[in-house]
């Protein structure tokens, strides 16, 4: 009996170990993908019909992939779409409502909702790291962090998907997905970092990693309210006719969840090199540590020349934080080393990380290399922007290389995989700061 109940277990198809819910989710999204295709798809091309018909099984495979995702969908659903019903008051949709209507304005309009995601992010990082210091109630507060960071995912989420709404209640001309500038790439960053990060955590079932990578989506948070400030990012802009187009609607979120997997193995990195150095006492030998204080330090140096008093101030803000964050993990080593997971699990996490982030960058350049020849009628042309992606590509390329084939792991790993993340910052930022080309659409 209990041979023939192993036997039946191997052979049972994937279909067949769906439950109940399964479908029903399944169904819930046929049916919205059906009624988004008959309402609006006489305002979408044969390309846009496509996706629409691609990201209802993607999502459908998603959700039986990871079941969290399920609630997130139907949270994110159900509030963008009562975003936009309180928007369509009266018969008539008008942006103007975000102003009038009490929850739009304090926490279903696009900005209200970033910056939710904004605060809710902040507040995670610090859970995280107050359950990593915690003697008894380590495990608690750490859950509280990863709860809020699942919250501030979903309004991140919400924002984006309002956001999007809101564009074509400017205009049907000006309506487009919300990834097109500086400002909504890096909501897309937050929440698809946090996400990934998520997964991780569940996995490996531990949270004391929470605290590293809630760093670097903090750190995005900061820049993003700074660039909300100094350039007024959030309103939203017609797009520039080089990206009225259907590649970046695929092209840009793939390279994103590069970016953002590329910046969770670096930290994860970077936790490695804590726990492996966390008994050393001597100050030059913290190399990891000083390696942290020099980014931390860098940004607001950067981007407090010629910002203005007002701004200036805020970047030396940043910098005190900055400094406080670093001394404390000097201080706390060995406690945040105790905490963290073996150096197995680290060194997996961060090798998962970079694979699949090396394989949605490796998308995210064909599609740009395709979307170039539409739009300038060659595949490659060397702009700045172009040559440090397949900088980038390159070095994660000779990463995963390294490891398959010579068996990498260890300090070296780590310190490749963050500077692998300062190398991805560069493409990322440093080319639109420093240099220009056919790609300076978000200007700093």
């Amino acid at each position: 009996m209990n041979t023939a109940t192993q036997t039946l277990s191997l052979n049972e198809g994937y279909f067949a170990r769906r439950n109940a819910t399964d479908w029903l989710f399944a169904l819930a999204l046929l049916l919205g993908g059906g009624f988004a295709l008959q309402r609006y798809g006489m305002h979408m091309d044969v390309y846009e019909k496509s996706i629409l018909v691609g990201t209802v099984p993607t999502l459908i495979w998603l959700g039986w992939f990871w079941r969290p995702l399920r609630m997130l969908m139907a949270v994110v659903a159900v509030c963008s779409l009562g975003a936009i019903g309180l928007y369509q008051q009266d018969g008539a949709g008008q942006l103007a409502r975000a102003d009038s209507v009490f929850l739009l304005k304090y926490f279903l309009s696009s900005q209200s909702a970033i910056l939710w995601m904004s605060m809710l992010f902040f507040m995670s990082t610090v859970f995280y790291w107050i359950g990593i210091f915690s003697r008894g109630e380590g495990q608690t507060m750490g859950s509280l962090g990863a709860r809020i960071a699942w919250v501030a995912t979903a309004m991140a989420l919400i924002g984006t998907m309002v956001r999007w709404y809101e564009s074509y209640l400017i205009g049907p001309d000006i309506g487009h997905i919300p990834v097109s500038n500086l400002y909504e790439v890096f909501v897309l960053f937050c929440w698809m970092t946090a996400l990934f990060y998520l997964y991780y955590e569940e996995q490996y079932a531990t949270r004391a990693l929470g605290g590293f990578v809630m760093l670097v989506v903090s750190a995005a948070v900061g820049f993003l309210l700074w660039y909300t400030v100094v350039r007024e990012a959030h309103e939203i802009q017609p797009l520039v006719p080089a990206l009225k187009s259907w590649w970046m609607k695929l092209h840009v979120p793939a390279n994103f969840i590069g970016y953002g997997t590329f910046a969770l193995a670096a930290m994860v990195a970077f936790a490695y090199l804590i726990k492996l150095q966390a008994s050393e006492t001597r100050w030059y030998k913290l190399a990891p540590l000083w390696l942290l204080g020099v980014v931390l330090c860098f940004e607001p140096i950067v981007f407090r020349q010629g910002a203005g008093e007002a701004r200036s101030d805020y970047w030396m803000v940043y910098f005190g934080v900055s400094a406080l964050i670093v001394a404390g993990i000097l201080l706390g080593r060995k406690r945040i080393a105790a905490r963290l997971p073996s150096f197995e699990i680290l060194d997996d996490v961060m090798y998962k990380s970079i694979a699949v982030g090396f394989a949605f960058f490796t998308i995210a350049t064909v599609l740009g290399a395709l979307w170039a020849a539409e739009a300038w009628g060659g595949y490659w042309s060397w702009d700045p922007k172009e040559t440090w992606a397949l900088i980038v590509w390159l070095n994660y390329a000779a990463w995963l290389h390294m490891r398959l084939m010579k068996g990498l792991r260890g300090a070296i790993s780590a310190w490749w995989a963050l500077v692998g993340l300062a190398v991805t910052t560069f493409a990322f930022l440093g080319v639109n700061m420093f240099l220009s080309g056919l790609h300076s659409y978000g200007s700093l």
